[in-house]
């Protein structure tokens, strides 16, 4: 469904209208689990129905919460728009691109650029699209790409971004005035690499849109390489090995908070395997925010996914207030214990020893890097009658500051 042709209001309205369902499911959630805790002080056990009920409701607005993400993103999601403000040379490269995706015309693009060369490999095709469509296929990512949206973001020409950091810094020392300075050591100084790696996706069109003039065709490629992106970097700049693909931050090696290193992202185990201690659960969280210096807990925020995110809202503190507090209005994040919480899918469920909660500063701690140009290459071959393209972008990613992320690790120790 095209939701550039809805009115504003409209879509305006479907989101007020999610959003207050949504605030009534989980008042309804809050109600059922009030009565859940109860029964459990009264007689050690909860009734079964009651149960049953929670985690029905419970789900229902974790749904709720879902179908309004949806609408939210439908809602920002921004336009391509026109060629005003566009130089003639961007206005002949979109218009010769434009032609190619249609027809497979190359002539006008021939002579704006050369053939794209893939690293250490036979020239792969291709060309680039126009600066307008690469830069709202950026756009698009950072509303999809939950790590993305609160990451730092970094755009490079070459292959691999090379940022030095200081591992230790130069000696310093109190001296009298008119005592001799003795000479200070030099800073220690090492190197963190980010290369970047070819992303693809391929989507395909029938010769019956690309022959109607109504369609525009870099919107409607950046409509549909915006989810391939967005689940293959989701998944890559949480969980990815560094092999052809970014590097994760739960790739990396972790270690117990008392212990922590740089190199390394510490976490705070919660005592128990595979579950939230059975009292005082807050205590865990409390520590996980305190294990962040106070430099980074000002821009912090919870990265789980929906399954961690319902049982963390059945929780309660020492006096009797929900961990977990709604978003306040349309369009804003959920908070757990004052802080802005993302949901992220590929994070993993709570399991025995599983790191299923990351907090922190992430645009901080993480680095996407993006290296500038998205290609694509036509091809109506290799499934007649559609026509395929293969689009690529190339991206990297992995932990810049490893003092700015702290786990919560659901195991003994």
């Amino acid at each position: 469904m095209n939701t550039q042709n809805i009115a504003p209001e409209t879509k305006s309205a479907d989101v007020a209208e999610a959003f207050d369902e949504f605030k009534d499911m989980f008042q309804s959630f809050c109600d059922a689990n009030d009565d859940r805790l109860e029964q459990i002080d009264k007689r050690l056990s909860a009734d079964t129905v009651t149960v049953e009920k929670v985690d029905r409701i419970n789900s229902a607005v974790s749904e709720q919460k879902r179908h309004l993400d949806h609408l939210l993103l439908k809602q920002q999601r921004p336009g391509l728009g026109s060629d005003t403000g566009s130089s003639p040379a961007q206005i002949e490269h979109k218009a010769g691109f434009e032609a190619y995706v249609r027809s497979g015309d190359t002539a006008n693009l021939r002579q704006l650029e050369e053939k794209a060369m893939s690293y250490g490999s036979d020239p792969d095709g291709g060309y680039l699209v126009p600066d307008q469509t690469a830069a709202e296929i950026g756009r698009r990512l950072a509303l999809v790409s939950p790590i993305r949206a609160i990451a730092g973001v970094r755009q490079v020409s070459a292959a691999v971004y090379k940022k030095p950091f200081a591992q230790t810094g130069p000696a310093v020392g109190w001296v009298s005035e008119t005592a001799a300075r003795p000479e200070t050591t030099s800073p220690s100084l090492a190197e963190l690499q980010f290369p970047t790696m070819e992303l693809y996706a391929m989507p395909a069109a029938t010769p019956t849109l690309l022959d109607d003039a109504m369609v525009d065709v870099d919107a409607w490629i950046a409509e549909e390489v915006e989810t391939a992106f967005a689940e293959q970097e989701g998944a890559a700049f949480i969980n990815g090995d560094g092999v052809n693909k970014p590097k994760g931050f739960l790739a990396e090696p972790t270690v117990d908070e008392s212990n922590w290193s740089w190199g390394n992202l510490g976490y705070e185990p919660t005592g128990v395997d595979g579950a939230f201690p059975a009292s005082d659960a807050s205590d865990i969280l409390i520590d996980t925010i305190y294990a962040l210096k106070a430099g980074y807990r000002q821009n912090a925020k919870w990265v789980m996914n929906r399954k961690t995110q319902a049982e963390i809202r059945k929780l309660k503190d020492a006096d009797g207030n929900y961990l977990w507090q709604a978003p306040a209005g349309a369009g804003q994040s959920a908070s757990l214990m004052g802080f802005p919480l993302v949901e992220a899918e590929d994070m993993p469920d709570i399991a025995s020893d599983a790191m299923a909660i990351a907090f922190g500063d992430f645009r901080r701690g993480y680095l996407v890097v993006d290296r500038t140009g998205v290609r694509v290459l036509r091809d109506p071959y290799s499934a007649k009658p559609y026509v395929l393209f293969y689009t690529t972008k190339r991206v990297g990613g992995g932990v810049q500051d490893f003092d700015a992320i702290k786990l919560l690790k659901f195991g003994v120790a």
